[in-house]
């Protein structure tokens, strides 16, 4: 074995550097222990297998590098292959995807304790934000709100300082954050167990409502024609968004995953009512797997409390219906909040097949974790807390904060979401989200030069209205003519390769041109 392991390593180091060693116990997010979740053993025939770890596998855990022996394989994985070729292999989930409960449990702790985690180590980004350049200041939230009660407050300009170094097409992508979850309801339709498919996009519906959780600053509104783009291999995915109308503000969004594509497109409407803000969003999110099944459903309301005095927090509350074109559908209730409730924060689900039969129930809460039953036995399920009785099975529960929390309180994968890779300025658009000056100087913590190109950019964005009545469109993104929503169009990846950005103007650079062309090339929005 050890000379085949030599042998190996030899043909390995003559190939090109896309072949790189995933250490299986590094930990880029988390410091907490971690399990293995997938390895390819490379035997003597040059074969791989596959397997999975589960929390029950404690020796493989345990053992430290320094026994492993020269039995022992070595793990390699090329850098050009998503790793959820990996993850949704039929053969390594075959254990949890059947209808028994022990094969419930198998999914719960693949899919919870380890799949997040290991696909971090797969690429090496950032943990924390830079270190602030300047000591911010503090600005009455008050003093810039009181005369906009009942107002609109997307068309309220804001200071900087009320911002968080993220816009809201990065927003949109952070919600696929727990994207993996659709990886499992892909390789259980697969398997025909459509209950389990449901089960986790509804899972997956809830768990985009965790990134909310106490985030003070609100994200920047894009420009018109601002986007977004976020290529994640570690994850499978990749995903690109466009702020596609000005008034209203919608923003579209389109991702492709392991078997699966979701697209969807949102416009915010929001209230100010003096302690508290209320955003309905008004649009539809679509799922469709490749073998034909399609989901959709809308977002619920969300109302952002004690904005004066107390503490700020959020809530969302309302009713999710997720319908789908073949034999399931769910609904899903958030409870909505009251002065004296001790157990907040609470989903209840019901999926029923299509003759109204209750076939499973979920219960969670959407900062924590989500539950589910299979059948109608719903006594299992408790509504309140997040202790579970036996035979429940866990669905999903919320990745731990970061080692390195912000005054954002941004997630260890919203961290990421701004981050100009090595090389990857050189690939994007002049569009990005990431090269907007204001939202960077933000970061870095220069707040005065963030509040001096806010203003500049605010100097661009008030052609934006003239600029769609005089029928401005698109590049990305086109509006379906029968159900009115935008649907991507394609071409933005290949154009990426190619670097060609035709029609991409560069809309955070410095105003150069005459106020008569201004109505046909400047791009801007309401309030930033």
């Amino acid at each position: 074995m050890k000379q085949h392991c030599e042998e190996y390593l030899s043909f390995i180091g003559s190939l090109p550097r896309e072949v790189e060693v995933v250490n299986s116990v590094d930990t880029t997010v988390n410091e907490k222990p971690q399990l293995e979740l997938f390895k390819h053993d490379c035997s003597s025939s040059g074969k791989c297998s596959e397997y999975s770890n589960t929390e029950s596998s404690d020796d493989a855990g345990k053992q430290e590098i320094s026994e492993l022996s020269d039995g022992d394989e070595f793990h390699f994985y090329d850098t050009r292959q998503s790793f959820s070729d990996c993850a949704a292999s039929p053969d390594l989930r075959r254990r949890g995807l059947n209808n028994g409960n022990e094969d419930h449990k198998s999914v719960e702790s693949l899919t919870v304790d380890n799949a997040t985690e290991y696909r971090s180590s797969y690429s090496k980004r950032r943990t924390k934000l830079p270190e602030p350049v300047e000591k911010e200041k503090g600005v009455s939230l008050w003093s810039m709100i009181k005369d906009n009660v009942g107002k609109d407050l997307t068309r309220v300009c804001l200071p900087v300082y009320f911002n968080e170094p993220v816009s809201s097409l990065q927003k949109c992508f952070e919600e696929l954050e727990y994207s993996y979850l659709l990886d499992c309801a892909y390789e259980c339709g697969l398997r025909g167990n459509g209950i389990m498919r449901i089960l986790y996009v509804a899972a997956f519906a809830v768990s985009g409502y965790a990134s909310t959780d106490s985030r003070p600053c609100k994200p920047f509104n894009p420009l018109l024609g601002e986007t977004y783009e976020a290529d994640y291999p570690e994850k499978g995915i990749r995903f690109f968004s466009e702020k596609v109308s000005h008034h209203p503000m919608v923003m579209a969004c389109h991702c492709e995953g392991k078997g699966w594509k979701f697209w969807g497109d949102s416009n915010l409407k929001s209230k100010f009512w003096g302690q508290s803000i209320q955003v309905d969003p008004d649009g539809v999110l679509t799922l469709e797997f490749d073998d034909g099944e399609t989901f959709q459903w809308s977002k619920v309301t969300t109302t952002i409390n004690n904005l004066i005095l107390g503490r700020l927090y959020c809530h969302h509350h309302g009713t999710m219906n997720i319908s789908g074109n073949r034999q399931y559908s769910c609904k899903l209730t958030f409870k909505e909040q009251s002065f004296l409730d001790r157990n907040p924060r609470q989903v209840q689900g019901v999926v029923k097949d299509a003759d109204g039969t209750k076939v499973a129930t979920l219960t969670g809460k959407w900062d924590e974790s989500v539950h589910c039953v299979i059948g109608d036995d719903a006594s299992k399920v408790k509504s309140h807390g997040s202790h579970h009785s036996a035979g429940t099975t866990l669905l999903w529960k919320k990745n731990e904060p970061p080692a390195n929390p912000t005054r954002y309180n941004l997630s260890s994968f919203a961290i990421t979401l701004n981050e100009l890779t090595p090389g990857l300025k050189e690939k994007l658009p002049p569009t990005d989200s990431r090269l907007r000056p204001d939202q960077r100087h933000l970061e870095n913590g220069e707040y005065e030069k963030a509040n001096a190109e806010k203003l500049r950019l605010e100097t661009r964005q008030r052609m934006a209205r003239k600029m769609q009545e005089n029928g401005w469109k698109p590049r990305w993104f086109q509006r379906d003519s029968e159900d009115g929503t935008f649907r991507y169009v394609g071409g933005y990846w290949e154009a990426r390769e190619q670097r060609k950005w035709d029609g991409c103007n560069d809309i955070f650079g410095n105003l150069s041109i005459s106020p008569k062309l201004q109505s046909s090339t400047l791009y801007a929005s309401s309030s930033i």
